[in-house]
């Protein structure tokens, strides 16, 4: 009898220590697993990856890594964006972006404005505007809402006319252009457009995206005309940093608009672009 209490008291603590040992180790799967503390952006490499460069360390400060992926056209970025491998990307306005969600049914959003990016007019071989021949070649960008920007550029400097109201909401395209005044009116792939351009003939001219133009080693101050930013062009071509809808608060998203909206990252851009990038906040 004592045998069989002694072996039924033993079995009980063997179960006891049994259950405690799975309790813990209960405990220890429905521990919350650690904050994912890395910020991954896809940027364009000049401006938008230089200028994030300069927040990296004021991240590491607040705990997170950032993590820069390098794209080199207007597409990619945002599917990344809506596919979640990116957590933000930064190249784009916010009419571009508006024309990408139409296109896609993709749901992005700005987060915050960072800088703008006027766009020029080169020449080549062209001093001035008031130089270009008649029947000139003119290089445009054909994607949406640059091309709607480069048309408004080119009626800002009399060299075509649009429909009466043309703006950058509605946008327009070389088919809506009413009098190209003799000009011959090309859309092209907008990161091709500067090295179109060094290899046309002498006379052409063309609208330059800013980060494609700083790429190429062209300076505003060497542009035959630029956006008249009295208007609302700055607001409007804001460059941003866009998310998926809902994630704009997020803690992540608020550390990195936070560390980019400082007097630190404004006096770099003036600093490193000679006005092609302006601080817009």
């Amino acid at each position: 009898m004592k045998k069989i209490i002694v072996t039924l008291l033993a079995l009980a603590l063997v179960l006891s220590l049994a259950a405690c040992g799975s309790s813990n180790n209960a405990g220890t799967d429905a521990q919350t697993p650690a904050a994912d503390t890395t910020i991954t952006v896809g940027a364009s490499s000049t401006p938008h990856a230089e200028i994030l460069e300069q927040v990296t360390e004021a991240l590491a400060a607040e705990g997170y890594t950032l993590k820069v992926v390098i794209y080199d056209d207007y597409v990619l970025p945002n599917q990344a964006l809506s596919d979640g491998s990116l957590d933000a990307n930064y190249f784009q306005h916010t009419p571009y972006l508006n024309s990408y969600n139409a296109a896609n049914g993709t749901d992005l959003v700005s987060a915050a404005l960072i800088h703008y990016e006027p766009f020029g007019l080169y020449g080549n071989g062209v001093a001035a505007v008031a130089d270009i021949a008649d029947g000139a070649t003119i290089l445009i960008p054909a994607d949406d809402s640059n091309e709607t920007r480069a048309l408004l550029l080119l009626q800002q400097e009399g060299l075509i006319t649009l429909p009466e109201g043309a703006n950058a909401t509605d946008g327009v395209t070389t088919l809506d252009i009413v009098d190209n005044h003799g000009y011959d009116i090309q859309a092209i792939q907008a990161d091709t457009v500067p090295v179109q351009l060094a290899n046309s003939a002498e006379g052409t001219v063309a609208v330059i995206n800013g980060n494609y133009a700083i790429q190429a080693g062209l300076k505003v101050a060497d542009a035959l005309a630029v956006e008249d930013a009295s208007g609302n062009a700055a607001q409007t071509y804001a460059n941003i940093i866009a998310v998926r809808a809902g994630e704009e608060n997020s803690a992540k998203i608020q550390a990195l608009v936070k560390a980019l909206q400082t007097d630190a990252v404004k006096q770099y851009i003036a600093e490193s672009y000679n006005g092609a990038v302006v601080a817009i906040f």
